[in-house]
């Protein structure tokens, strides 16, 4: 099953802007998938192929800066994590800033987080 993951920065002028949308499927996502460049807070929800919504997450605010969060599913809440990507992340869903979604292939960081190395994969099918 296709999932629309809208993610929408509700502090970008008056009323907010979106900062991603994209088609993943369900399977891909599963319970934790990543984000790339999250602004500082974000509103997520998450909608099944008929448009109703599957998942919610309201408020959601970083905490700790870096190039990735985790966006967390537990039935129908969404919540977000800051971290940083380990080995056991490799083959995650990744939303880019305008909604492209990867998988993440390869993640390295310095020890001080100054620095990191990825590789993501694209793929379309219509």
């Amino acid at each position: 099953m296709i999932e629309v993951w809208d993610l929408w920065f509700p502090d970008a002028g008056a009323t907010g802007i979106s900062f991603a949308r994209s088609q993943v499927d369900s399977e891909a996502a599963g319970n934790r998938l990543l984000v790339h460049a999250a602004p500082s807070r974000l509103d997520v929800t998450v909608r099944g192929e008929d448009g109703g919504v599957l998942a919610r997450g309201e408020k959601l605010e970083r905490h700790e800066k870096g190039p990735m969060s985790f966006l967390v599913r537990q039935d129908q809440e969404i919540t977000l994590q800051d971290g940083w990507p380990t080995e056991q992340d490799l083959g995650r869903v990744v939303i880019l800033p305008g909604g492209e979604a990867g998988t993440l292939q390869k993640w390295w960081n310095a020890e001080n987080k100054r620095e990191w190395r990825w590789e993501v994969e694209f793929y379309n099918h219509t």
